[in-house]
């Protein structure tokens, strides 16, 4: 799903389906199944590539989600999305549990995305059975811990050596190296200069040859640099987060808002294309 990390094809976009009553800013506003199929199909016609679909909140403070309640609330939507979408769309579970990724996998998804970096026993075992894609991401604790005083000696280094490690250990496991993609983690176990470090040095990332994952969209550290307490008004600076990413050679850009993003990476990467010999 992923290929290459390269700039020769524009960057992807990962459309944001939370089926949750609680994440950080549209909780509860998917949870029926015709309004996320709806939600789905509006985003593919904005531009997205890939719609992600999650059970469990991973905003900081969240508690854990049962498997069978994660289940409960993914495998009905992967189903009704699955004969719908265009073929060229791929269907993702954001989960971190590899029962659900058993099921959501078998329901119609080709890429599963993990904040823990495929940490739980069997992860990648599981993607690896199915020849899927998996997102391998950076996460300091869990999501009720994440934000108690986060701390580094090197952020982007320590944050890249993790990363490379779980490749490894992912290609290890049998999963296709092209298959993988690596997100650093923005606002996951970082405070605001971690995560601006982070994004001053994407290319660092880009760097490793793996395609890389930037998922900002509507996070908390922008607000507070822009003064603006609602996450639905943060379209801007998510938009001017995908424009740098996609300057330094992002490949995948997980949004809420698509259309909006899908201009800015565009933009961002046909002026990268006027670099090229």
């Amino acid at each position: 799903m992923f290929g290459a990390s390269s700039s020769d094809s524009r960057p992807l976009i990962m459309g944001v389906l939370n089926v949750t009553p609680d994440s950080f800013s549209d909780g509860g506003r998917y949870v029926l199944l015709d309004l996320a199929t709806q939600h789905a199909l509006r985003m593919v016609e904005e531009g997205a590539d890939i719609i992600d679909v999650g059970g469990e909140s991973t905003r900081p403070g969240a508690a854990p989600v049962s498997e069978e309640e994660q289940i409960r609330r993914v495998i009905p939507v992967l189903q009704a999305l699955k004969p719908t979408l265009p073929t060229q769309i791929a269907l993702s579970v954001d989960t971190q549990s590899p029962v659900v990724a058993a099921a959501a996998l078998e329901a119609g998804a080709r890429i599963v995305n993990d904040v823990s970096g495929a940490r739980a026993p069997g992860m990648l075992e599981t993607v690896a059975a199915h020849d899927a894609s998996i997102v391998l991401m950076h996460m300091q604790g869990t999501p009720e811990t994440m934000q108690d005083a986060p701390a580094y000696t090197d952020v982007v280094d320590e944050i890249r050596r993790f990363l490379i490690e779980r490749v490894e250990l992912a290609v290890a496991a049998g999963v296709s190296r092209e298959k993988i993609a690596i997100d650093p983690g923005i606002g996951f176990g970082k405070t605001r200069r971690h995560n601006l470090t982070l994004l001053d040095n994407l290319g660092t990332f880009v760097r490793t040859g793996v395609p890389v994952l930037l998922g900002t969209s509507r996070k908390r550290f922008m607000g507070a640099i822009c003064e603006e307490t609602e996450p639905q008004q943060l379209v801007g600076a998510t938009c001017a987060t995908t424009a740098m990413g996609a300057l330094a050679g992002v490949r995948i850009f997980r949004v809420h808002d698509v259309k909006a993003n899908r201009q800015a990476a565009d933009v961002a990467w046909a002026c990268l294309q006027t670099r090229m010999p």
